[in-house]
């Protein structure tokens, strides 16, 4: 169960033709989601529209965009600031701080805002659609961060394999240039700000900031010890602030609507909307805008058509891509969709990329093949990443078949405990999580598997 102190409000709200009681740990009376239409950043999510200059024009982009150049950096921090805007690729700090870390004296070297779009995260395909149908969105949202740091040009770092993304980005960026809404005098303001974009080559490890920073400048993509932080020395040894396409992205609705629209959605400290994706046993698997703290059962009952097979035959949910630790259906009843609700069930909002797992599925094979993901994608740069994720894998193939004792589960975790938290880059954290929710939430499975391989062999012998 989450260990937060819980409070039933007593309204009910109805979810697509079922009613749904709502769990707020904070407030008696506040409820969170849906998402008024009015407050949709993304308004092209579906493709369902034009997502060139001229359709971008025709929802909003680019509006008042010279004004809030010329309010100058300060004021852009502030509204950041203002809006509580957390970071959106996993790690949730929070952004007008971390875009302050760059208004220092200037030493003569530029500034770089480099945009992490290397979006490998199994089950996370939320950058993608801002890529493909809402381009300008972005390219906005980096001449709006870039000014608010100082920066003169910005790198989008693109997956590999993202090919559709790439091209309409690309097309996305000329005509930006065309328009004259970046580059030397960009959208008049006297600004100079260029946009360029980096394909990588489909490695995970890169979507690490300063990894991805290694990658861009033609080097192996290994993360980088820090300090120095990126913020000091990144990109071709520059101040340089990584950031996420969805953070970036919001930058401008933020500054037009003002951070206090912003904070007043989600819980404190939790604040905004945020795009979910939702895969796996559900009856519409989708990717949506909602607001932030939603609860985890209404987000997948109204917008996915719910489990399949129903609630009831839900197993358990991986709420924020596939290194977040898995929760069984006893936490999601009450689970909030925020970065501190997630926390409190023990496990993390991530990329807030649900994959919904029912009763028909082998969670310890699930789990397993994971492990093998995250053993393939390893750097081999840190010893505990390098060797421990090999051994997690080697016990979890055998745990799949039941071919191990009891005890070797608590040998499993102090592997994992091992891992976690001893190597450069959260990658070696990414990968023991899902063991460490596994052995939290379904070791007797575990146990009930290894009694009958047991049972089968004696058997056979017998």
């Amino acid at each position: 169960m989450c260990y937060v102190p819980v409070v039933i409000t007593g309204a009910w709200r109805a979810g697509p033709g079922v009613g749904s009681l709502i769990v707020n740990r904070y407030s008696s009376s506040k409820v969170y989601g849906p998402l008024a239409d009015e407050d949709r950043i993304f308004t092209n999510l579906y493709g369902r529209h034009d997502w060139r200059l001229k359709g971008a024009l025709s929802r909003g982009d680019w509006y008042k965009t010279k004004e809030i150049i010329l309010k100058g950096p300060d004021w852009i921090l502030s509204e950041i600031k203002t809006s509580g805007l957390r970071g959106r690729g996993g790690a949730g700090f929070p952004s007008g701080m971390k875009w302050s870390f760059m208004n220092k004296p200037s030493d003569g070297r530029p500034k770089y805002l480099v945009v992490n779009a290397d979006e490998g995260e199994p089950g996370t395909c939320k950058d993608r659609e801002i890529m493909r149908h809402d381009p300008h969105k972005l390219i906005e949202g980096c001449l709006i961060a870039g000014h608010a740091m100082g920066a003169r040009a910005a790198y989008i770092y693109i997956r590999g394999e993202f090919y559709n993304e790439a091209s309409n980005m690309q097309v996305a960026i000329n005509e930006a240039y065309k328009a004259g809404l970046i580059g030397d005098n960009a959208c008049g303001s006297g600004y100079k700000f260029d946009v360029f974009m980096h394909r990588g080559a489909g490695a995970y490890i890169c979507g690490e900031e300063t990894a991805l920073i290694e990658s861009l400048e033609g080097k192996q993509g290994k993360p980088r010890l820090k300090p120095p932080f990126p913020a000091d020395v990144g990109v071709f040894g520059c101040p340089t602030t990584v950031a996420n396409v969805e953070t970036v992205a919001v930058a401008p609705a933020i500054c037009r609507r003002g951070g206090s629209w912003f904070v007043g959605l989600g819980r404190p400290r939790n604040s905004g909307t945020k795009l979910f994706n939702i895969s796996g046993h559900v009856n519409n698997p989708c990717t949506v805008e909602e607001e932030m703290s939603i609860p985890l059962r209404e987000l997948i009952e109204r917008h996915a058509g719910g489990v399949t097979g129903g609630w009831e035959n839900l197993l358990g949910v991986i709420p924020g891509g596939s290194s977040t630790p898995v929760i069984p259906k006893s936490v999601c009843e009450e689970a909030l969709m925020d970065f501190d609700g997630l926390v409190a069930c023990q496990t993390s909002l991530g990329t807030a990329a649900l994959i919904v797992m029912n009763q028909q599925t082998d969670i310890v094979k699930a789990i397993a093949r994971l492990i093998e993901f995250y053993k393939h994608e390893s750097c081999g740069q840190c010893t505990p990443c390098r060797e421990g994720v090999s051994w997690m894998f080697k016990i979890m193939s055998r745990f799949v078949k039941g071919d191990a004792r009891p005890e070797e589960i608590d040998a499993l975790w102090e592997v994992s405990k091992q891992i976690e938290g001893h190597t450069i880059c959260a990658l070696g954290d990414g990968a023991a999580w899902p063991v460490q929710g596994l052995i939290r939430h379904f070791r007797p499975v575990l146990e009930e598997r290894m009694a009958n391989f047991t049972a089968s062999k004696e058997a056979v012998k017998n």
